[in-house]
This record gives structure tokens, sequence and C-alpha cells, in this order.
């Protein structure tokens, strides 16, 4: 998806198909091997069996992305960069929190129309059927997008010893929270306190691109498969460590997201300063990927579960159960594929057209964030 504020890069629609990607792989997996399909505690395979990962890929590419166009533009407005992130997100995040609250009609409360601002908290009617249940994560995106302008500034202004107080600021809450929280796992996975570093994370890799870009660029041939063995290894860890599903309290929770976070930043940065090319319409292939990731990613449980319930709960087609899981799940991501590219084109574009430039320019005068009269663009 092009940004008005940051020439476009291809490489970071890719990333974000690999994340929407890796959710899916998450969810088929527990759908598919709850209904009896065969199960796997392969490491080889934990990418895909702890896919949850990509939730992390993607706070992790957030704080990357407009850490770059902070660092290009060198200034945002707040106003115009609020409504550019409400434009992008609320429609479709309106639209599936109204099916939510269709399908719990029974026991919603007018309250929970305030479950718009805390998807990750509580009972939101988001959480309460599994075919919405990935809008956990909007909320935090929008938090961070509250903050995201004065912390760009502020890391603009004091380098990356600031993100990096933040983050062990951050490591501070989380052994705080740990002591009191007996649901820990579930705590780190969808709160502030377990996820924001990531977002910090991302940023402080755009610092490092836009300082080290030269460098980055010569290295990243061989620097790439080291990132790619860090990210199975990070995933293969949490297999064998603490499985999301079965440990509600552990310790390695604590350090989790900042592993994790740190292990996609090194990705993001080799990707992203890789000079190779991949073939031409694949790439066309994953930029669209990446361009749907949102409603992609929104309504992909969705799909996978109605296919669980009103076409076959274990897809029988060659006789052999691995090849026949593989079948069936390349079968469901062509829906979920196609749906995605049908509700972009309905819901999402018609708003995204009307962005604006969110960068200070030296055009018309408005308010800054740090309430000072500064110039800035409206187009």
């Amino acid at each position: 998806m092009k940004s008005l504020n940051l020439p476009y890069n291809p490489r970071i629609d890719q990333l974000r198909w690999l994340a929407a990607l890796l959710v899916f792989l998450f969810h088929f997996y527990l759908e598919y091997h709850g209904r009896g399909g065969v199960g796997s505690d392969s490491r080889w395979f934990a990418l895909a069996t702890e896919g949850h990962t990509g939730v992390g890929l993607f706070f992790t590419l957030s704080g990357f992305m407009f850490m770059q166009i902070a660092l290009h533009q060198k200034q945002i407005v707040y106003g115009e960069f609020l409504r550019n992130r409400l434009l992008r997100i609320v429609p479709l995040y309106l639209t599936v929190f109204l099916l939510a609250t269709s399908i719990s009609r029974d026991k919603f409360v007018p309250q929970d129309i305030l479950y718009l601002l805390a998807s990750n908290l509580g009972l939101a009617p988001t959480s309460g059927t599994v075919i919405t249940g990935a809008a956990w994560s909007i909320s935090l995106e929008f938090t961070f997008y509250l903050v995201f302008p004065f912390l760009a500034r502020f890391a603009m202004e004091r380098g990356m010893r600031y993100l990096f107080s933040l983050i062990g600021l951050m490591v501070f809450f989380k052994v705080a929270a740990f002591t009191v929280n007996a649901n820990s796992t579930l705590m780190y996975f969808s709160t502030f306190v377990g996820r924001f570093d990531q977002f910090f994370i991302g940023m402080l890799a755009a610092m490092v691109v836009q300082r080290h870009g030269d460098l980055l660029r010569r290295h990243a041939g061989w620097l790439l498969p080291l990132a790619v063995a860090l990210v199975m290894f990070d995933s293969a860890l949490q297999l064998k460590v603490s499985k999301f599903n079965t440990d509600a309290h552990s310790k390695f929770w604590i350090f989790w997201s900042l592993l994790e976070s740190f292990g996609w930043a090194c990705l993001i940065v080799c990707w992203v300063s890789w000079r190779g090319r991949v073939p031409a319409w694949l790439e066309k292939v994953l930029c669209h990927g990446g361009k749907i990731s949102f409603s992609f990613y929104l309504l992909h449980m969705a799909v996978i579960h109605i296919v669980g319930e009103w076409v076959v709960t274990v897809p029988v087609l060659t006789g052999h159960v691995r090849i026949d899981g593989m079948l069936g799940m390349l079968i469901v991501y062509g829906a979920t594929w196609a749906l995605a590219t049908l509700c972009y084109a309905t819901i999402e574009e018609p708003f995204l057209r009307m962005r604006r430039n969110y960068a200070a320019d030296k055009g018309a005068a408005v308010k800054s964030i740090d309430g000072h009269n500064n110039q800035a663009t409206g187009s």
C-alpha cells in the first residue's frame, strides 16, 4: 500500500503479506487440529504452528514504517496524521465491530460501545466470537498512533537512547505486572505492557537503517539468511519453552516480546536493505497481499471457521493426511484472499483515497504537536 508521505517501498508490503500469512497459518492450524487433523510439534514448522508471531511482525513493522516517515519528513502534523490513521483503520474495524455486536445482540449493553477503544481488554464484543477475534490488536495499534508523533519527535531530538530508555521502562512494567497477574501469558500477548516495546524496537530499526543504510545494503545478502534463521529460532524456542495455549504464567513471557521483535526487526532491516530482486510476477502477487493484508487479517478467521463448520471438518482429498491438510489450507487461503480483495476494494480503498499528506511543509500554517505554529501541507 502506497503512502503519501514516503517513497513507495514494495518490501514493506511484502512483509505485511508475510505477517498476515503467519497469523492465517496459526489459526488454520488451530482449527484443523481442533477438528481432528494431524498436529505437529516439529520445531521446523514452529513459524506456522506459532504463527501468532505475525502479530509481532505487524507491530514491529508499524514502528519501523512510521519512524521512517518521521525521519524522511522531519516533522509530523499531529491532526493530519490522526486523520489518515482514522481513514485507514476505522471503516473496516467499525464494520467488524458492528458484526460482533450483532452476533452478541442479546448480551449487548450500551457501555460495550466503549470497547471500540479497547478491543484487547475485558469482554470486548469482538472477542466474544471467533470470527471477529483478530480485532483485539486494532486498539493497541491506535493507541500507538495517538502517541507516535510525540515519540518520533523525542527520538529524533535525543537519539536512539530515548527509545532504549522506553524499552527499559517497559521491561520494568513487565516484571512488576508478572508478580500480580496469574494469567500473565494473555496479558503480555494482548496489552500495552506486553506489546508496546515491539513498536519501539521497530522505530529503532528505522533509525539503524537511516544511520547505516549503505553498510547494510553492502552486507544484506549474507545477513538476510541469518535474520531468517533468527526468526525461525525464536518460534522454535516459543514452541519448546512456553506454548501460548498451555502456559498461563511463565517467566519466559517477560522477555518474549523483546526476543520476538528483535528477530523481526533484523529481518525487516535486512529485507528492505537487500539489493536482490524477486521475480516480477511474484513481487506483484506479494505486494497485492500486503495491500489487502488488513482486510485479510480481520476476515481470515471467519473464512476458516465457516469452512470448518459448513464445508468439511477435516479435508479428505487424496487419502494422505498431511497432503490433504495442505490442500485444504491452500483452498481456504485462496478463498480468504478473494474475500479480502473484495473487502479492500469495497470498504478500505474509497476511504484511503481521502488521505492527505501529514508531514510539515512550507505551505499553509497549521498547529503542530508542540502547540506552536508551523508550516504544513494539506494535500
